[in-house]
């Protein structure tokens, strides 16, 4: 018997949470810092195609598995005149965002969005500006993205070049709302009525559209779970989903807390579904909102950003935000991967932001290389085997005390069984999802009775202890070291694991880890 600390996780094809829906592995493009000049848009690059988008970035957004792109904000959104985005290039003129104080120049706009976003089999979700505009623009860019020949914006889009319409499914009524930063920050009760409004003008364009209420910014907003109630007393009847928005970084030193940040994302989307399914007890409704979790990532907001109060009025896409991330990082990216996982039920959307240069998975050189940051791993491997249906599992695991989340365990994980395609309904893959938080080695009893359980491989992130540093070479450094290809050698029969025995399969997870493995799985 190994001296490690042990715990134990229980899963069955049976116990299940709900389908994984492809939107949670979403993205988020936002006109800020070098996210679309030099980062998906760069003419003149040597990969840029005839409409001048950069296809290594294409590529690389290819591997990681983004199945939805949020745009144009994000802050950004709040100050944004979209009708200034459209028609010929040359006849656009810049403006200053007051969100990033930035000389917007215009050049990408609505329809460049769309436009690459459908060429590389993305699903588009467009933000309306409810910050100082209102019903008549976030209307008029529905009917111009969605709306058929013969009324007035859809024939501009049509003008514009664009004959059929783009069929843009989801929408959010404008971006943190409750938030002073916000230009055209509201309370609760003015951000309601306009967002209901709006929303009934929007699917009095096309009922067959999605829209998402902005929830609170933060769990630790001074209004939040009030916020959520006075806005879905206005809202509830009109809107599909309701926003949460997170950022998680290290503080202080504290690693441990940092490590438990799924736990916080955990007791964050608990407390949105109870505010929620609250106000629906209230009005006697069967009505159950579900979460577009449409911001959340690690991002050193304390410790590296200066805030956008402070920014110069900058031009030509300057570099803001461009967070380098470690081995560290990576692995509370893959363990807050498994909370959205293990809440599939009621968070069908999910956007980490965002896609490119700012706090980024994928990186880019003006005129020169794209590369993956150390997180690029645990999504792109996630995206790639969480397919199906989201298992129930039951962990029992030893917990430690962290001075931010309380008493957390040291062990979280998720599982999902997939069926398509197998001839027999009774074999499926199973993919299983594990971060071990703790120090040092964990052995994990997985226990899957009544399931024959053959394991194929993995990939595993295990965190470093280098800060990070400016610069590709680091987050090349980082990968070479801290990533790594497990096959089904190795874990059944060397260091990470031994083989299935009636039901069971007994791994050992290295300390500070994030481990995805991939099996195939058949009903005994």
């Amino acid at each position: 018997m190994s001296d490690h600390a042990q715990a134990r996780i229980t899963l069955h094809p049976d116990f299940r949470i709900g389908g994984v829906d492809r939107r949670v592995f979403g993205s988020f493009v936002e006109h800020l810092g070098r996210a679309v000049y030099t980062g998906i848009y760069e003419p003149g690059h040597p990969t840029a195609d005839a409409e001048g988008f950069r296809g290594d970035v294409a590529e690389l957004t290819r591997e990681l598995g983004v199945s939805i792109v949020r745009y144009p904000g994000g802050n950004f959104v709040s100050n944004y005149v979209w009708e200034d985005g459209v028609g010929p290039a040359r006849d656009r003129k810049p403006f200053i965002d007051l969100a990033w104080r930035t000389i917007e120049p215009n050049t990408v706009g609505t329809d460049e969005f769309l436009q690459w976003a459908e060429r590389e089999g993305i699903e588009s979700m467009m933000a309306v500006n409810l910050g100082t505009r209102g019903v008549a623009a976030a209307a008029a860019l529905v009917e111009y993205c969605n709306g058929e020949a013969g009324s007035r914006w859809a024939d501009l889009r049509i003008a514009n070049g664009r004959t059929e319409p783009y069929g843009v499914h989801l929408w959010c009524l404008g971006n943190e709302m409750d938030g002073p930063w916000q230009i055209g920050h509201k309370d609760a009760h003015e951000y309601g009525k306009l967002a209901a409004e709006a929303g009934k003008a929007m699917k009095l364009v096309d009922p067959s559209i999605g829209l998402v209420a902005c929830g609170s910014s933060s769990m630790q907003m001074d209004t939040f779970g009030e916020w959520e109630r006075i806005v879905l007393s206005h809202t509830f009847d009109v809107v599909d989903h309701i926003s949460m928005h997170a950022y998680y970084e290290e503080i202080g030193g504290d690693r441990a807390s940092f490590l438990a940040s799924g736990t916080a994302m955990d007791t964050f989307i608990r407390r949105v579904i109870a505010s929620v399914d609250a106000v629906a007890a209230q009005r006697r409704s069967d009505k159950a909102l579900t979460i577009s979790f449409d911001e959340w990532n690690v991002w050193y907001l304390e410790s590296r950003f200066a805030g956008e109060q402070n920014l110069p009025l900058q031009r030509d896409a300057p570099r803001i935000i461009e967070d380098v991330y470690s081995g560290l990082d990576a692995v509370v990216v893959g363990d807050l991967l498994i909370t959205l996982l293990n809440h599939a039920d009621r968070v069908p959307v999910a956007c980490l932001a965002q896609l490119v240069n700012v706090i980024a998975p994928i990186m880019t050189e003006p005129g020169g290389a794209a590369w993956r940051q150390p997180t690029f791993y645990p999504f792109a491997t996630t995206a790639r085997l969480a397919r199906g249906t989201a298992l129930d599992v039951r962990v029992t695991s030893p917990t430690t005390t962290t001075l931010r989340h309380g008493e957390v365990p040291l062990v979280t994980a998720a599982a999902t069984w997939d069926t398509a395609g197998a001839d027999d309904p009774a074999t499926g893959a199973l993919a299983l999802f594990l971060v071990n938080r703790s120090a040092e080695p964990v052995d994990v009893e997985i226990d899957h009775p009544s399931v024959d359980v053959t394991l194929t491989g993995g990939v595993q992130v295990v965190a470093d202890h280098e800060l990070a540093v400016a610069g590709p070479e680091h987050a090349a450094h980082v990968a070479e070291s801290c990533v790594r290809e497990l096959t089904a050698a190795q874990l059944v029969g060397g260091a990470t694991g031994r083989p299935a025995v009636a039901g069971r399969t007994v791994l050992t997870l290295a300390p500070e880890s994030w481990t995805a493995i991939h099996a195939a799985a058949t009903r005994a």
